[in-house]
Order: structure tokens, then C-alpha cells, then sequence
């Protein structure tokens, strides 16, 4: 009997399992299936729970359920790439012969003093319950800031208004604008909505330190009930403690067909996976197909392709709350309710066939 082992229930595992569960896998191949939670979080709607405009139900996914499919719960502590095990906190071994990496993020600090004690998180769905917890029982007048305006930042704040327009929220970021990756369309769209709304946003800001209840910006304290990270990620420890080749933000660096270079039994996908396009949920779908395609061949012992098509994102797609957003498909942009209704569309869609 072969082991195939998926450390990591996201997008990325999901959909490995999804297209390597199909009517031709051996009969002596068993897939397994490691995960923290007994189901799929949504982890691109994290911050609806944060914010309290969502319960935790609407944001869970169940595990595939197939007889060739063992599902294993438990912490993930460290693998052994020459032993081939994976290491549990609570001392079990699971042996495997392909291995695939997905354990996701953490949030990356960037060495300030302060950022990772005082500061909540939206990386893990237990942390977004602290988020939850934390945000929702402040009283009115209170204030929130929420640190970097990136995508999960952005979606972050404004869901945030719309759930508690009692709280004075900021958006600090150190760029001239939030949304920087995006075109120009949607950053000038997003900060006139966050205008209108009364969230502030602080631009130019160099964080040097958080002590509880204040960010200092420039040294310059701002008081704050709740601060949020959202200023940027890591890959997860797990990958960052291999004896392996990484990029600046320990993500493992991988040959052509998205394998440890010297272990080509492991794959990594998702987060974890230093690649040319900008992580995330689609970049970790993306990857799942072709890890999938790759494991099919490994499985049946024949020979790889002479290469695989890159990556290349579709588009993306972020909300202003429940009723207005903003996409970028190709050369497209979009912003206002078509936007946000096609996200909700895209969500619905994701669940219903995942569930």
C-alpha cells in the first residue's frame, strides 16, 4: 500500500483531493488527509467574522467524504524529509511516499517590537474567533485600527463599518494609497467609499512600535481599543524550519513541477509555495490542479511533461461590504454593486460545489 499524505485542508489541498479522488486511482493507493479543524474554512471570508456580519457556520465547508479518503486530525509539529514522517504534537508518526505540503500563512511582524502581543490576527479561524471576541465587545466610541491596507485590510475595515458604525476604525498603511497592487480605478474607488464612511485612513505610516492600546506611527502614538494585523504574511513555521531553500518570507522554493528540489516526493502548494504570482486562494487553486496532474503521474510511474503552463490569475475580486466592491479581471476593472454581486456569485458557486 502507497500513502499519499495532504497536510492542509485549504484551497490548495482541497482541490488536490478533489481531481486525484477520480475513478482511475489504484486500488493500493491511500490518501490522507491532515488538518487542525473537521472541515474547510473559508479563510478569504475570515474577516466577516471578525467583524460580526457573519457566523462562524456560514464559513465552514465540509471534508470530502470517500471511502479512499482518510481524514486525520491533529497539530502539525515538524517532517522529516529523509525519514518521510510527519511529526505530531502529541508524539503519533504518519509515515507517507508523496507528501503535500499546504499549512497556509502566519502573519509576518517585520521585527516590530510589540507587533505579535499586541495586535489580533485573521490568519486562522481560531484567531479570528479571538478577532470576533475582541472587536464585538468593545462599547461604543471605541476605537479600532486596523494595520495594513491591503486586500484583507481593506475588506476588513469596511465590513467592520458597516457591522459597528459606533466605532471609529483607521486603516494604517505605509503606502501612498491602500489597495497599492491594484489599478488606480479601484484605490481611488476604495478611499473615496472609506471617506464617505467615515474610516480613517493614514497613509505614509512607518510603524515602529505597539504596546497595548497604541500604535506608534512615526513614534507617534495612536490610541487604539483593538489593533488588527493584516500587514503582511510568512510562510507557515512548519516550512520555514525545513532544511530546504526559501525565499525572504520562508516559502519553500520548488523546481518546475512544484517539488522540493531535493525531495521530489514532496510538493508544496499554496502560501508555502514560493511562486511568480501573488499568493492566495486562486493561486493555491491554480496550483492544485497541476500538483494533482503531477501526482496522477507519479502514481501511475509515467513520464512528466516537458513542462507545465504558468500560473495565471483570472482576476480578483474584494468587497466594500455587503453592498459594493471592486474587481480586476485582465484589463478590466470594476467597481460598485456588479462587483460585490459577483463575488457573493463566486462564493455561492465555491460552496455549493464544495459542499
Amino acid at each position: 500500500m502507497k500513502r499519499l499524505v495532504i497536510l492542509g485542508g485549504g484551497y490548495g489541498g482541497l482541490r488536490i483531493i478533489e481531481r486525484v479522488l477520480s475513478p482511475d486511482l489504484p486500488d493500493d493507493v491511500m490518501l490522507t488527509l491532515v488538518d487542525r479543524m473537521p472541515f474547510h474554512g473559508l479563510k478569504t471570508e475570515y474577516y466577516a467574522l471578525a467583524a460580526g456580519t457573519q457566523p462562524e457556520s456560514h464559513l465552514r465547508v465540509p471534508f470530502p467524504s470517500d471511502p479512499r479518503l482518510t481524514v486525520k486530525y491533529g497539530e502539525v509539529v515538524g517532517v522529516d524529509l529523509d525519514e518521510q514522517l510527519v511529526k505530531f504534537a502529541n508524539g503519533d508518526n504518519l509515515s507517507y511516499d508523496w507528501l503535500v505540503i499546504g499549512l497556509g500563512c502566519e502573519d509576518r511582524y517585520h521585527g516590530i517590537p510589540g507587533a505579535d502581543q499586541f495586535t489580533c490576527s485573521i490568519q486562522s479561524m481560531s484567531s479570528t474567533r479571538k478577532t470576533y471576541s475582541a472587536i464585538n465587545c468593545l462599547d461604543p466610541y471605541s476605537s479600532v485600527s486596523i494595520i495594513g491596507g491591503g486586500l484583507s485590510g481593506v475588506e476588513m475595515a469596511a465590513e467592520l463599518r458597516e457591522s459597528r458604525p459606533d466605532l471609529n476604525v483607521r486603516i494604517v498603511d505605509r503606502g501612498p494609497s491602500i489597495l497599492s497592487p491594484f489599478p488606480k480605478k479601484l484605490q481611488e474607488y476604495a478611499s473615496q467609499w472609506f471617506i464617505e464612511h467615515d474610516v480613517q485612513l493614514v497613509s505614509m505610516a512607518s510603524v515602529t512600535r505597539v504596546e497595548e492600546g497604541v500604535v506608534y506611527n512615526h513614534d507617534q502614538p495612536l490610541e487604539s481599543d483593538v489593533i488588527v494585523w493584516t500587514a503582511g504574511i510568512q510562510a507557515n513555521r512548519i516550512v520555514r524550519d525545513l532544511p530546504i531553500e526559501t525565499d525572504n518570507i520562508g516559502r519553500a522554493k520548488l523546481n518546475a513541477y512544484h517539488q522540493l528540489p531535493s525531495h521530489t516526493n514532496v510538493y508544496i502548494v499554496g502560501d508555502c509555495a514560493s511562486t511568480e504570482i501573488a499568493p492566495s486562494a486562486q493561486t493555491a487553486e491554480l496550483q492544485g490542479e497541476q500538483v494533482a496532474q503531477m501526482l496522477k503521474i507519479d502514481i501511475k510511474g509515467e513520464e512528466y511533461p516537458p513542462s507545465l503552463p504558468p500560473l495565471k490569475h483570472k482576476g480578483f475580486l474584494g468587497s466594500l461590504g455587503k453592498k459594493e466592491g471592486f474587481a480586476s479581471m485582465g484589463k478590466v476593472s470594476l467597481v460598485g454593486q456588479m462587483a460585490r454581486v459577483i463575488k457573493s456569485g463566486q462564493l455561492w458557486l465555491y460552496k455549493k460545489h464544495m459542499g
